[in-house]
């Protein structure tokens, strides 16, 4: 008799979904949300992490919070009348976004611990193979939703790697590190640091802060909500919208002296000089915390308590970058030494140079980092050409200097909606933005950008890439770009049709 053969198992097939959303943070949970209200149930939303939140799930560092006010910092679809505070901590924001997945049904549509290796269109098919920790999936679209503020920078300092004691970024905190009593050095005084150097100076032997470049910091005008208050805004919903809408109007007001006239910003300078005074008494202190260039040129800051924290007698401000670590000895780039235990790196992220465009892969095989080599562009902030149906949420020139990003990530979504009905109603398969439609739309927004704050007031911030283009903010108002982004124009797009005799694509 003769042996049985073995048969080979039959290979699991590759589960495909219409929509695939990268990141489980505002962007994509608000992409889930919007999705599933158009109709569109056949998603997935990968997320690399073990619980949603994105940045708010991520920065969990000591006296973390939102500088933009709480009823301005959710989503119009999801008011919370509960907010605690005017200004609410991290905490409460991840409460708030774990509390949108349930209400929303998006659980069922999560996958953690799927962080995406690769992103590659496939043009035989006409659609999107993802493969990550968790399998592959495919997909006819792709929403990255990763953001700017998802891997963070740490500087490459010659002897670090040597450093005996703890190191780590503000965004991947050690909390099983006791820093009472330790001597600890932060690098960096940017929004992060504004917020730790308060809340850990107090508590640590020695602080010593390396500052390459001072901020500019505003008073911050918190205070908790009132019992009364939180009722008020849940049983009338209106009087949370009013209060959302006075928000929204007193940014939009704000937004000239930005992007037209930084004249208007002297009033406002004025108001962070005498900050400084009345929170530092010592002049030098005060002088090296003083920056020498236009207020809205880098990030604003708010604190209260940020210039008492430097001014405190256990704190110690270099006023300069970090230059070479010899064993536990920080040396600065002045010369100066100093000892210390810890190093906290509060030295932002990867914003210009996101580690996602080296996984995604267009048409030709062509990445996104390629394409993007000499500086970040897309189509309305949404859309790059060679990458069909590949949708941003946060993506090129969509930050804001001093509002709500949600009012951006909103105004996307609605962007991202219209394409997919809009491809559904013509018969297309796929959309890539016109070579043509790309470029005026960035040079446009570009030339725009010239006259803005960021760009002539005289600082060098993490808003520009290695060629000095700023290739982060909006150079306008959210209302302008809600308009921008309410409708698709075909006429800013090639459609790519799937061919059924021979699976392959052809354009419409």
């Amino acid at each position: 008799m003769a042996p049985r053969s073995k048969q080979t198992p039959a290979p699991t097939p590759v589960p495909h979904v219409r929509v695939a959303v990268i990141g489980s943070g505002f962007g994509g949970l608000g992409a889930g949300v919007r999705l599933r209200r158009a109709g569109i149930t056949d998603f997935v939303i990968l997320e690399r992490a073990d619980a949603v939140g994105g940045t708010w799930r991520d920065n969990s560092y000591p006296g973390c919070a939102c500088d933009v006010p709480s009823h301005l910092y959710s989503f119009s679809f999801a008011p919370n009348p509960e907010w605690p505070r005017s200004f609410s901590g991290q905490p409460d924001i991840r409460a708030y976004l774990e509390k949108v997945a349930d209400t929303f049904g998006l659980r069922p549509h999560l996958r953690f611990g799927a962080e995406v290796l690769e992103a590659r269109w496939e043009e035989d098919a006409t659609r999107w193979r993802l493969t990550t920790r968790a399998g592959e999936w495919t997909a006819d679209a792709v929403v990255s939703a990763a953001g700017p503020l998802a891997d963070p920078q740490i500087p490459d300092i010659p002897g670090l790697a040597d450093f005996p004691g703890t190191v780590f970024h503000s965004s991947r905190w050690d909390h099983d590190y006791d820093l009472a009593g330790k001597r600890v050095a932060v690098v960096g005084t940017g929004a992060s640091a504004a917020q730790i150097i308060p809340a850990i100076q107090p508590k640590v032997g020695r602080l010593t802060v390396f500052q390459r470049t001072p901020a500019w910091v505003l008073p911050r005008r918190d205070r908790e909500i009132t019992g009364l208050e939180k009722w008020l805004h849940g049983a009338l919903p209106p009087t949370g919208a009013l209060r959302r809408g006075t928000l929204f109007a007193l940014r939009e007001l704000q937004v000239d002296a930005f992007v037209r006239r930084p004249g208007l910003l002297r009033a406002v300078q004025r108001i962070a000089e005498r900050h400084i005074a009345r929170g530092v008494a010592d002049p030098a202190l005060r002088a090296r915390l003083t920056p020498d260039y236009r207020i809205g040129c880098k990030r604003i800051l708010l604190s209260n308590t940020y210039y008492p924290a430097l001014a405190a007698a256990n704190t110690e401000v270099v006023p300069t970058g970090l230059r070479e670590v010899r064993g536990s000895t920080l040396v600065g780039a002045d010369g100066s030494e100093h000892e210390v235990d810890a190093i906290v790196f509060g030295t932002g992220f990867h914003v210009t140079d996101m580690p996602i465009a080296q996984r995604v892969h267009g048409i030709g095989g062509r990445s996104l980092a390629e394409e993007w080599k000499g500086g970040m562009e897309a189509l309305r902030g949404s859309t790059v050409r060679g990458f069909p149906n590949l949708f941003f949420v946060i993506g090129p020139n969509t930050g804001l200097g001093n509002s709500s990003m949600i009012l951006m990530i909103e105004s996307q979504l609605n962007y991202l909606v219209d394409a997919l009905t809009t491809l559904s109603s013509v018969g297309a398969t796929a959309m890539q933005p016109t070579a043509r439609a790309q470029r005026h739309w960035n040079l446009e927004l570009q030339q725009r950008m010239s006259r803005t704050v960021w760009t002539t007031g005289g600082c060098r911030s993490w808003y520009l890439d290695d060629q000095g283009r700023n290739t982060v903010l909006w150079p306008g108002s959210t209302t302008s770009f809600r308009r921008a982004t309410r409708r698709v124009d075909l006429a800013e797009y090639d459609l790519i049709k799937r061919d059924a005799r021979v699976g392959a694509e052809v354009a419409a």
